[in-house]
C-alpha cells in the first residue's frame, strides 16, 4: 500500500511551537534525539505491506533515512491541496492504487504495529474512507493531561486520530465541502455545521451517536465512510502544543 504522510507547516512567530522551530518545519521539531517525522517514517517504513511513501511538505531529505523508495513532494497552501495533490502524484505513479494511507507528521509515538492494525482494516472493506477516532477514556488513560480537544456524542467522547486512509478515486473527485471540512477540522462544531444543521443539533445536545453520527456524514459527503474505534491513544497525540511535546517527550524515552 502507498502512504502518504503530510509534513507541510512552519509555525510562525507567536505560534505555539514557534520558540522551538524557529522557522523550521513542523515536521522536523527534534523529539527525543531525532525529527518528528523520522519517527513516523521509522512505524511507517517498518511495515511489510507499505511499498512505497510519499512525504508532501518537504523538498530536502535532510538528513532523514527511510528503507521503502520515497518520494518528497513541495509544500502546498493548505492542507486539502497538499492531501490532494500527494495522492494525485502516487496515481500517476502507480494507477492501479487503490487505496493511499495517509499519515500526519506530527503523531511520533505510533507504531509499526498501529499501521499494520489499520492496513489490515483497509484491506478487508470496501469503504471509500476509513476514519480514526480515539475515545477520551483511551487517550486519557496513556496520556493524561493532554488536553485534547473532545467532541461528545450520546455515547462517547471523541478525538480525531491523525492515522486514515482514503480511497484514490474519491480524493479526485473532491469538493470545496471537504477543504472547508479539513480547514475546521479541530473545530468539531464548526464541521458539524458545514455538514448539516441536523447533525449539528445533536452533537449539541449530545443525542447522536457515534453510528449515527458516521451514517448523517457518509451521507452528506456521498461517500461509503467507516468510522473505526482507534484502541492506540497515539494515533490522536498529535503535537500541536507545548505541553503535548512535554508529554510525547518523556514518553518515547521511557519507551525507549
Amino acid at each position: 500500500m502507498d502512504v502518504l504522510i503530510t509534513a507541510g507547516g512552519t509555525p510562525a512567530s507567536g505560534e505555539y511551537l514557534y520558540e522551538y522551530t524557529r522557522g523550521a518545519p513542523k515536521a522536523l521539531l527534534n523529539i527525543s534525539g531525532k525529527p518528528m517525522v523520522q519517527w513516523v517514517l521509522d512505524a511507517v517504513s517498518g511495515s511489510q505491506h507499505v511499498e512505497h511513501i510519499t512525504i508532501i511538505g518537504l523538498t530536502e531529505l535532510g538528513g532523514l533515512t527511510c528503507p521503502k523508495t520515497l518520494t518528497l513532494l513541495p509544500n502546498q497552501p493548505d492542507m486539502l491541496s497538499n492531501i490532494v495533490t500527494g495522492i494525485n502524484e502516487i496515481h500517476r505513479r502507480n494507477p492501479t492504487a487503490e487505496h493511499v494511507l495517509v499519515v500526519a507528521s506530527d503523531i511520533p509515538a505510533i507504531t509499526t504495529e498501529m499501521v499494520d492494525w489499520l492496513i489490515d482494516i483497509v484491506e478487508k472493506s470496501d469503504a471509500d474512507l476509513f476514519y480514526n477516532i480515539v475515545s477520551r477514556e483511551v487517550m486519557e488513560k496513556k496520556y493524561p493531561g493532554s488536553r485534547r480537544t473532545y467532541t461528545h456524542l450520546k455515547d462517547i467522547e471523541l478525538c480525531g486520530g491523525d492515522m486514515d486512509a482514503v480511497r484514490v478515486d474519491v480524493v479526485t473527485h473532491l469538493s470545496s465541502l471537504w477543504g472547508n471540512l479539513i480547514a475546521s477540522r479541530k473545530n468539531p462544531i464548526k464541521q458539524a455545521s458545514i455538514l448539516g444543521f441536523d447533525l449539528m443539533f445533536k452533537i449539541l445536545f449530545r443525542i447522536a451517536t457515534l453510528e449515527e453520527a458516521a451514517r448523517l456524514i457518509s451521507l452528506r459527503l456521498g461517500i461509503k465512510g467507516k468510522v473505526i474505534r482507534c484502541p492506540y491513544a497515539e494515533v490522536g497525540m498529535d503535537v500541536d502544543k507545548p505541553h503535548q511535546l512535554e508529554i510525547i517527550q518523556r514518553y518515547l524515552v521511557d519507551r525507549g
